[in-house]
């Protein structure tokens, strides 16, 4: 895996801004640079949209889908909790 690349930039922010973010870093434990690149990510991450569990999906929809969603064993929600949760979250309303 190659190293990943970074470009060096420069910023201009207001002072008390500035004093601020830097304040937070250390708090967090990070570095300045870590701090605002974990912000702007976030900021520009993509947002979909949230339509809730009551939102209605025809049949035809939901036959393009390409696999037949099986519920997981309780063993296997056990196993890692991650599953049950994204499984309740997306599939059991």
């Amino acid at each position: 895996m190659e190293p990943a690349t970074r470009v060096q930039t420069a910023f201009r922010f207001e002072p008390e801004l500035l004093e601020r973010m830097k304040r937070e870093a250390k708090k967090r434990n990070v570095s300045l640079n870590k701090l605002v690149e974990d912000a702007v990510e976030q900021a520009l991450r993509p947002k979909f949209p949230d339509f809730g569990p009551a939102f209605p999906i025809s049949d035809e929809i939901r036959q393009l889908h390409c696999l037949e969603l099986v519920r997981p064993t309780e063993e296997e929600f056990a196993a890692d909790p991650r599953l049950e949760y994204l499984w309740k979250k997306h599939v059991d309303y």
